[in-house]
């Protein structure tokens, strides 16, 4: 068994889940609210639609992380079935690695059903000229939810499906505010602002993959940023995992 099966599994099992089709489900009921207070945004409709779609669509990502993939490793405890997994010829790593693989698939599936709706939208409004901004700001979503999706791996695999959503949560916020940390660090004193300064560098750097006000005026952002934010994701999911690979080896299962 590789990491390729343990992902399709993974993939395949949580897309049958209630939740994923409640998830796609808020998110088409989000699509249809914005079009409903349209009218109340003094010609900003177009704006509004944009910036609460894609808002919506990475809160909604987040959603099935802290109720799906938080509870990856513990619910596989739970059933006794991760014994019967590592007792085959597959490496612990590889388990962690295919079940972050099979959640993020997962994740992006739900993003570009989403993002199709959003588009749909647009297109519907005349406003076929946003799509490229539009799917530029999916991708960077996507990204964004890669990462959260191997912090709560990470947490998943050392501790309990509730402590694991929580740091994860933790861990989202954190990394919303990484840029206003570093900024309130420069007015602490010496002891407290190396502190604050570990933190913003340790969070993830959320804000990257921020582009929701350029997609929302239809203004597409560089390939320069779309490569950093993928070279960024990349080597900071690789590190997440290698480290949750090394605490999930010193797991005692018995």
């Amino acid at each position: 068994m590789n990491a390729a099966l343990v992902a399709h599994n993974t993939f395949r099992e949580a897309m049958r889940d209630r939740l994923v089709a409640g998830v796609l489900g808020g998110g088409f009921v989000i699509l249809a609210a914005t079009q409903i207070l349209t009218p109340l945004a003094m010609g900003e409709g177009m704006r509004l639609t944009v910036d609460l779609g894609l808002t919506g669509i990475t809160l909604l990502g987040l959603l099935v992380i802290l109720l799906a993939g938080t509870s990856l490793v513990a619910k596989e405890i739970e059933r006794r079935t991760i014994y019967n997994l590592l007792s085959r010829p597959i490496a612990r790593p590889v388990y962690l690695i295919g079940k972050w693989a099979g959640l993020t698939a997962t994740l992006w599936t739900t993003v570009a059903l989403l993002g199709a709706g959003l588009g749909a939208v647009l297109v519907a409004r005349g406003a076929a000229n946003h799509l490229p901004s539009l799917a530029q700001a999916l991708v960077l979503a996507g990204l964004e939810l890669s990462i959260v999706t191997a912090l709560a791996v990470l947490f998943s695999a050392l501790s309990t499906p509730v402590l694991s959503a929580l740091y994860t949560l933790g861990a989202f916020v954190a990394g919303q505010w990484s840029d206003d940390l570093r900024h309130f660090a420069l007015k602490l004193e010496p002891a407290p602002r190396v502190a604050v300064e570990v933190v913003a560098q340790l969070v993830p750097n959320l804000p990257l993959f921020n582009m929701r006000a350029l997609a929302a005026d239809g203004d597409p952002t560089t390939v320069l940023h779309l490569g950093l934010a993928a070279a960024y994701a990349l080597l900071y999911v690789t590190c997440v995992l290698a480290l949750a690979s090394a605490a999930f080896e010193s797991r005692d299962f018995k």
